[in-house]
């Protein structure tokens, strides 16, 4: 999108006020400024400067302590390079107004390495080198929560009145209810170019799931990702509900995943995982066992979160062992059937509060190291993989840190200076959590021990 494009586009929209220009930092999270319309040629010429730090910044908002992006800098600007995504128009605010997608590069015109944006691209570019490009997928879940509560719980259905008390897992009675929510949904992701496929009602009371149809850029996929979860909360506040993504919100109920399917076309348009049968073909092995191999070290990227890893535990519908299988939903990588030109490698582990860049990122260039070493994995699984004794992913948020940081592969994937921006973020979040007693171990101990 040109100048000239922004032009046209702001001429037939006039009722537009306002631009965010917006970067999106470690956590998933868009963080920006609130740039008058008469500016937005700028935005788009690359003169939005902010400071290279704030995506590193932690899940409140906050400067890593000690970092050297901060203090060693001077916390220097870099320049916010527009990502060329046509500007999206917001319909939930007071006043109608855009957004533009913008990610960062130093002073000297080099890409920002720890821009999380820029990680994925560079898997991405890996790619064009092989002559191969990655169709990607999404599935994200969410649920919709009463938002005069203090912690979630779930709303009260638009026709009946009624607090849904019960899961209700492919129900057309829920998807019906809440029609008018999830119209508008549809409404807003088709003026963001976000392809919105089908909708289902998951298994948590209040829980949902919209599937994003394939692209053939795995930038767009992970901007969807994006867009689509700031577009339902918005939509949601405007239904009068809270919408969260957080990877288990409820102790007793499903968690919310984001499962990422994907395949390879070559130059001349071919699935090269499809070799006319249901195995797939040898490059669809290597690129299953990279996956295996490099999934105990980025699950931090998968897993990001203290709450992440109430959604990883065993017989939480989620998979917590290192193992792949043909259409078997228990196992962390699945090969779905059906017609075998869409052979493809669906990745169950991730949750929906993980950020899509950094878990594309993970995804794909943990595939290109199997496909570049030309890696063998282990056996396919069958039956149950809870029960089976596998190697498993990291049980806790430290554990997750440590196997980021530690990782041989990471450095293959991500750049030194991400993978430390990454560890610092997380730690200091985790020396927060671990100074707050919860309710729950007063009611537990005040009185007891």
């Amino acid at each position: 999108m040109t100048t000239t494009d922004v032009k046209n586009w702001l001429a037939e929209r006039p009722q537009i006020e306002t631009i965010f220009a917006c970067v999106c930092d470690l956590n998933g999270t868009l963080r920006g400024k609130r740039v008058p319309i008469d500016q937005a040629e700028k935005v788009v010429a690359g003169s939005v400067r902010m400071p290279l730090s704030v995506v590193g910044m932690d899940v409140w908002g906050e400067d890593i302590e000690n970092s050297k992006l901060v203090f060693e800098t001077g916390d220097s600007d870099g320049i916010c390079d527009f990502t060329g995504r046509e500007l999206l128009p917001i319909t939930w605010t007071d006043r109608p107004t855009a957004m533009a997608m913008l990610w960062m590069r130093q002073e000297d015109g080099t890409p920002f390495a720890g821009d999380p944006r820029r990680a994925l691209g560079n898997i991405v570019e890996r790619y064009k080198m092989l002559g191969l490009t990655p169709v990607v997928a999404t599935e994200l879940e969410f649920y919709l929560c009463d938002p005069s509560m203090d912690r979630p719980d779930a709303p009260r259905s638009p026709v009946t009145g009624k607090r849904l008390d019960s899961d209700g897992a492919l129900s057309l009675d829920e998807l019906q209810h809440f029609d008018s929510f999830l119209n508008d949904v549809y409404d807003a992701c088709a003026q963001q170019d976000i392809p919105a496929d089908a909708a289902i009602s998951e298994n948590g009371a209040g829980q949902f799931e919209i599937n994003l149809m394939h692209v053939d850029d795995p930038l767009k996929a992970a901007d969807d990702a994006i867009l689509f979860k700031r577009l339902v909360r918005g939509v949601a506040r405007n239904h009068g509900f809270a919408a969260t993504f957080m990877a288990k919100p409820y102790g007793d109920r499903a968690g919310s995943g984001l499962h990422v399917h994907f395949s390879m076309l070559d130059q001349d348009g071919n699935n090269v995982f499809d070799n006319g049968g249901e195995e797939g073909t040898p490059l669809m092995l290597n690129a299953v066992a990279g996956l295996l191999a490099t999934m105990q070290e980025n699950a931090l990227t998968f897993a990001p979160h203290e709450n992440s890893y109430r959604r990883l535990m065993p017989g939480a519908h989620a998979p917590t062992g290192v193992a792949w299988g043909y259409e078997n939903r228990t196992a962390a990588v699945r090969i779905p059937g059906g017609n075998h030109k869409a052979r493809r490698i669906e990745h169950r582990v991730a949750g929906a509060d993980a950020n899509p860049y950094l878990v594309l990122a993970s995804i794909l260039g943990g595939a290109l190291l199997g496909i570049e070493n030309k890696m063998t994995p282990a056996p396919a699984i069958e039956g149950d993989a809870y029960r089976l004794d596998l190697p498993h992913l990291p049980l806790d948020w430290a554990s997750a840190i440590e196997a980021f940081e530690d990782g041989k592969h990471v450095a293959q994937v991500f750049s030194t200076q991400l993978q430390t921006m990454l560890v610092e973020c997380k730690t200091q979040e985790l020396k927060k959590f671990a100074r707050h007693v919860t309710d729950f171990e007063y009611h537990s101990y005040l009185e007891v021990v």
